[in-house]
């Protein structure tokens, strides 16, 4: 049987996630993957140069609302229903990422963590919200546990993707954060687009700072998974652990701005992945 569209779509896109995919059951291989690709088809209309931008988010917002109707009218769409009709996964966690992607239509820049938490937690958090839907769990401190590890790998994100973020001039560290450690955006900028130029004075200061936030929301993470539902977030779990292995690499290359971006190899994103079994499951 040939492979559906959404996981044509994980595979193709060279995910982290892939590798925690593969350890689901059949059934909930299937609504991650379909969850994953509404994600990255929405995330596409505001930064592929051929994305409908605000037309596109619209249409698929409308395909979404169709599926819960069990009326849609694209193969996604049709993946999508086959998902939310077999798990609890709230709507509203789907219009959270679509309000997220949104916002990377009308806001390039934050002026405080605050404000970009509202971010990350629509475009990271929500999609945390409704995997754990498709995983399972029992107890309801797992919704906490999702919305932390949703910032850290959104946090993540940010700082291994300033110079390509940059280039569609959106800068997500928070504007406060860079008076804090006297950074200006123009020398950010400039740095993003030129590796070789000066580093600014403050600026590994600065992404240390980040990089310790987003430490203490893996921290948090960590915390909040309440031990009965621990086997049954394994998925999240070597997500977790492969997003921060990517932080980690980050840190120890320099915190670099632009250049290669920091990418870990398969077979050590596999030894993640085999690594994180025996914690989830016995703790060790």
């Amino acid at each position: 049987m040939s492979a559906s569209l959404s996981a044509r779509l994980t595979r193709q896109s060279g995910t982290n996630f892939y590798y925690a995919f593969r350890i689901l059951p059949e059934q909930k291989r299937r609504a991650i993957y379909a969850l994953y690709a509404f994600c990255r088809t929405v995330d596409d209309c505001v930064d592929e140069p051929s994305g409908e931008r605000e037309a596109g988010l619209a249409r698929w917002l409308a395909e979404l609302h169709r599926a819960y109707l069990g009326r849609p009218e694209t193969e996604l769409g049709r993946e999508l229903a086959e998902a939310v009709a077999r798990f609890p996964i709230p709507r509203g966690a789907f219009e959270e990422i679509v309000a997220g992607c949104r916002m990377d239509l009308m806001q390039r820049r934050y002026a405080s963590f605050a404000e970009l938490r509202v971010y990350c937690e629509r475009v990271a958090s929500a999609v945390g919200l409704a995997s754990i839907e498709i995983f399972g769990y029992q107890d309801p401190r797992t919704r906490e546990y999702a919305v932390e590890l949703g910032l850290a790998l959104q946090l993540t994100n940010i700082l291994r993707d300033v110079a390509a973020d940059a280039a569609r001039d959106r800068l997500y560290l928070p504007l406060e954060d860079l008076a804090r450690f006297a950074v200006s955006e123009e020398e950010l900028l400039a740095l993003a687009r030129d590796p070789a130029a000066a580093r600014p004075r403050g600026l590994s200061g600065l992404l240390e700072f980040e990089a310790e936030r987003a430490r203490s929301h893996y921290a948090a993470a960590a915390r909040l998974l309440p031990e009965r539902d621990r086997r049954s977030m394994l998925a999240a779990e070597i997500m977790g652990a492969i997003y921060r292995a990517v932080l980690e690499a980050w840190a120890r290359r320099g915190h670099p701005v632009g250049g290669p971006r920091t990418r870990l190899a398969g077979p050590r994103k596999l030894w993640i992945a085999l690594r994180t079994v025996p914690r989830a499951y016995w703790g060790l």
